[in-house]
This record gives structure tokens, sequence and C-alpha cells, in this order.
């Protein structure tokens, strides 16, 4: 009974091949000078255009923001044959206020962190460059200049969308007056991810994120980037996958849980692809499909508690915990008993397979989704074989034990 219910989250390998055939198609349109407007895979341009060779030195500072929270770290990189880096960095919270207020004080708060940070470090005196990782969809014309074209992952601060990121955090320093740095790039996370594991891995020309949201970004041929002028050479692509489907693509793989989510969530109709795979949405995904069982009477007894019916109660980080239990079931009743539900042995073995369907299709979509990519890098280089490294981050991939 539960099988059949649970079906559509179940793709097949005939389903997967079209669905990354279908992504193929997705990435030609956002580089396509004609087909980009229109395209919801937006394909954007980074201006990088290498990976590091391991000769890179110097003394700098990194700003690190995509999420709920952001780092500051100062990074010392050093090439004496021995390549080392040292790292020193600080985690501080962005409340949730911030996250939805104006854009003046989410950067009047960065710029007050990385105070603190200079402080703690005591080279508050020093003009250390500064590279910025600013983890959402943003169009670049050159390294240092960013314009947020739409915010994600649950952020909706006002009078940034449509402004450069870089002269918005330059202006909140500047009206502090108590340190100056030179703000030399912006990228996304995706492309950091991709650079440090290419650091050490010379294979490296693809970054993947499946974390809070997920994103690739990969090497690409100038003469296949019809957004940028010049034809030589690679430049990376910072591909903002997580809007596959926002056309309608995915239309028919999405079930009635994903378009639940979907219309609850702060962008509806947006990030379609994203809102089946990554941490922010996987737990909603769990508790929409638990409601639904005890509806039937397939779960609880049919009682759904208060808790239950909270939005966001059931945290991606059960379905983590979950999905690691050995201990017979028990972790799942505890997390169940935290969440109001008394639950039987029959509950407990119906939730954990409910969470290992979502997890497994979220892994599956991701994976659908790297094969596009690799395959296109392939035929770029018209190799019948390729050797690549693909750095991933991210706390969903990180932590969840599958």
């Amino acid at each position: 009974q539960i099988d059949k219910y649970l079906y559509h989250m179940r793709l097949s390998d005939e389903t997967l091949l079209e669905v990354s055939q279908r992504f193929e198609k997705e990435m030609e349109k956002g580089l396509g000078a004609d087909t980009n407007p229109t395209a919801s895979v937006k394909m954007l341009p980074t201006f990088v255009r290498s990976t590091p060779d391991g000769t890179e030195d110097g003394d700098f500072l990194a700003l690190d923001l995509g999420g709920t929270n952001f780092r500051v770290l100062r990074v010392k990189v050093s090439d004496n044959g021995l390549r080392k880096v040292e790292m020193e960095n600080q985690i501080y919270a962005i409340p949730e206020e911030l996250m939805r207020g104006s854009g003046v004080q989410l950067f009047d708060h960065i710029a007050e962190c990385l105070a603190n940070f200079l402080d703690k470090l005591q080279i508050k005196d020093k003009k250390l460059p500064l590279g910025f990782t600013f983890s959402f969809p943003c169009h670049q014309t050159k390294l240092d200049e960013s314009i947020l074209v739409t915010w994600t992952k649950g952020f909706k601060c006002s009078s940034v969308e449509g402004r450069d990121v870089v002269s918005l955090l330059r202006k909140s320093i500047k009206k502090r007056g108590d340190f100056d740095i030179d703000i030399v790039a912006v990228v996304n996370d995706t492309v950091g991810t991709m650079m440090t594991c290419g650091y050490d891995d010379h294979n490296c020309e693809v970054g993947l994120i499946v974390g809070t949201g997920t994103n690739a970004c990969y090497m690409e041929e100038m003469r296949h980037i019809d957004l940028v002028e010049g034809d030589e050479g690679r430049m990376c692509i910072n591909m903002e996958w997580g809007a596959f489907g926002d056309d309608g693509v995915l239309n028919d793989i999405r079930t009635e849980f994903d378009r639940e989510i979907d219309m609850g969530s702060l962008n509806p109709g947006k990030q379609l692809y994203e809102k089946m795979i990554s941490g922010m949405y996987l737990g909603e995904i769990v508790r929409n499909i638990l409601i639904d069982f005890t509806k039937r009477g397939l779960l609880f007894r049919g009682r759904i508690s208060e808790r239950l019916k909270t939005r966001g109660i059931f945290e991606t980080k059960f379905l983590s915990q979950i999905e690691s239990d050995c201990l017979a079931l028990l972790q799942v009743r505890s997390i169940l008993q935290h969440l109001g539900l008394e639950s039987t042995c029959d509950d407990s073995i119906i939730v954990k397979e409910v969470c290992t369907v979502v997890a497994r299709r979220a892994a599956q979509l991701c994976g659908a989704g790297m094969a596009a990519v690799v395959d296109k890098i392939r035929e770029n280089r018209g190799l019948d074989f390729l050797k690549i490294t693909v750095g991933v981050d991210g706390t969903l991939y990180k932590l969840h034990p599958q």
C-alpha cells in the first residue's frame, strides 16, 4: 500500500536518462545568445578563465555568504615547493529578520562581522585583498562586479536585486571608516569549491554544491559562450542549475508533494529542481508525505499531531539521522516522539522508508544533472573517454550518510 503512493518518487534508469538529456538541452539554451533570455538554466559567465596550478601565494581575506550562516576567513597561501595553506575562520549567524530586512542592514551586518574578525586577528591596519563568495544568481560583467538577479534559499532583502553586491559591501565598509580592504573578486560557492579542489587536483573542472540549495559550475569552451566576446580558451560557467524545470520540463516527474512544497515557499514556480534536491526542502517533502499517509490511515493510527502540521518542523538533519540509524529503529522513534508522534514499530519502518525514497530521489536527480555536465565537457573535447574530478561541498552532501 505504501509503495502505491511512493511509486512516483521512485525514478527508473530510463527516466533519469531522459532527465539528463533534457538537462543538456537546457544547458544549450542558456549558452545561446538568442535563447538565453527565456532559458530557465541561466548558464552565467563568471569571468574565471582557469583553475589554479598550485603556484599561487599571498595573504588574503575571504567572505562566504550563501545560507543561514556566513564565514569570514583569512587564508595564507605559500608556494615554496610545499604548497602550504593556512586558514583561520569565524562563522557568524545571519538572524532571520536580517534575511528579510533591507539590503543596507544585511551589508552593514557583514561589515560589522568583518571588523570584528580583523580586530580579533589584530590586522585592521592591513589592506588585504578580499575574495567574496556570494552564492545567489548574479549577472557578472567582470571579476569584481556582480549584479544580483534574484534572491533564493529564503533570503528576501529589499533593494539588492538588480544592484552590484560589491558596491553595496564597499559602501557599508566605507561608512564605518575603521578599516579598508580591496575586494578583488566575487564568485559563486560552486566556483570557490571547484577552485579549492583544483588547487590540489588538476583534473577538477566541475564544482557542485548540495547544501541548503544546490548548484554547479564547470569549465566551458569560450567558443560556446555567446554572451562573452572571444572564442579562445575556456571560462567557468555558473549554471544556476536549481532553476532547471522552471519552464515546465520536469512537470511529468514532479509529484503532488513537490507542488505542495513549491506553493508554500517564498518563491513559487522558481528553483523547482533545487526544491527536489536540496537540504532546505527535503524535510518538508517528508513531512508532507507523512501527513498524507496519516490522513489515509496508514500511519500513527490516523492521528495527526499539531506539531506535524507546523511547516519546517521536520528538519533535513532528522532525515540524515533516520537514514544512518542502525539502532533497531530507536532513533526514528525518539525523533517522532520529539514531534509529538506516538509511533509503533511499523510506523518507524514506514517513516524510514519515506526518508530513504525522498533522499535517494534527490541524489539520483542530482546525478542526472551531473551526468549531463560531464558528458557535455567530454563532447566539447571530442573525447570517447574523459577523466575528470568534481569538487563537492555543502551540508547535505557532507552530513547525509548515503
